[in-house]
C-alpha cells in the first residue's frame, strides 16, 4: 500500500544549513498568517474587511490548484530528495499567496484603513514585501520550485490580489452595510470599521471614555450610598 505525508507544514532543508534552516520556516508564512493571522483577527476583530481578504486568498489558492492540474509542469529535479515529484510546481502556490498577500494589504492601507498618518502608513504598507520575497527565494533555494515557477506564482499573486482589492473596496464594499444588519452578523458582532480615518485611534478613545463614563458612575453610586 502506498502512503502519501500531508505537506502542509513538512519542509525539508539540508542538515547544518543554518540558512536552509532560516529559509524552512520563511516558508511557512503562509500557514501562519493564515491560522494566526487571520483566525486571530476574526476571532478578536471579525472586521469584513479582513474576512473578505481572508476570501480573496482562498479563491487564489483555488485558482492555483486547478492552473497546476492544467499545466501539470513538474518540479525541478530535487523534487526526488523532498519526496514531492508527485505534485505540480507552476506556479508557486506559496509565491502566489504571498504576492497575493502583501498586494492587498499594501493597497488596504494606502487606501487609510486603519492608519491617518501617512508616513506611518507607507512604512507598514513596505513591511509585508521583505517576507513575500523571502518566501520567494526559499522556494527556489529548498528545491521545490524553479525560478519560473516561483516568478508565474508572483505575478499571478500580484494581478488576483490587485483584482480582488479592486472588486471587493469598489463593488462589494456598498453591500457592507446591509451584511452588518443581517442578523447573523450582528448575533456574531462582525463589523466594518474601513469608513473610519483611524481605527486604533477611535478604538482607543472609545475605550478611555468608557472606561471614565464607568468609573464616573461608581463614584456617583458610592457617593448616594454615603
Amino acid at each position: 500500500m502506498a502512503l502519501k505525508a500531508v505537506s502542509l507544514t513538512h519542509v525539508r532543508y539540508e542538515a547544518g544549513d543554518k540558512l536552509g534552516h532560516f529559509l524552512a520556516w520563511i516558508s511557512l508564512l503562509p500557514i501562519f498568517i493564515s491560522l494566526g493571522g487571520f483566525l486571530t483577527h476574526f476571532v478578536f476583530r471579525r472586521e469584513l474587511q479582513a474576512m473578505f481578504f481572508a476570501l480573496g486568498l482562498l479563491i487564489s489558492e483555488f485558482i492555483n490548484e486547478l492552473i497546476k492540474k492544467s499545466v501539470q509542469q513538474a518540479r525541478p529535479d530535487t523534487c526526488v530528495a523532498l519526496e514531492m515529484c508527485d505534485s505540480n510546481g507552476w506556479p508557486s502556490s506559496h509565491s502566489q499567496y504571498m504576492a497575493f498577500f502583501a498586494v492587498y494589504l499594501s493597497l488596504l492601507i494606502c487606501k487609510g484603513l486603519g492608519i491617518s498618518n501617512k508616513r506611518s502608513r507607507y512604512i507598514t504598507a513596505a513591511l509585508p514585501w521583505p517576507f513575500t520575497v523571502l518566501t520567494m527565494y526559499s522556494r527556489v533555494y529548498l528545491g521545490y520550485h524553479t525560478v519560473a515557477q516561483v516568478y508565474a506564482g508572483g505575478l499571478l499573486g500580484l494581478f488576483l490580489g490587485s483584482l480582488w482589492f479592486w472588486f471587493v473596496n469598489s463593488v462589494l464594499i456598498h453591500t457592507f452595510p446591509m451584511i452588518e444588519s443581517a442578523p447573523i452578523c450582528e448575533y456574531l458582532c462582525i463589523k466594518d470599521s474601513s469608513h473610519i480615518p483611524d481605527a486604533l485611534r477611535f478604538e482607543y478613545q472609545n475605550a478611555r471614555a468608557a472606561r471614565k463614563a464607568t468609573m464616573d458612575a461608581k463614584r456617583g453610586k458610592q457617593a448616594r450610598t454615603d
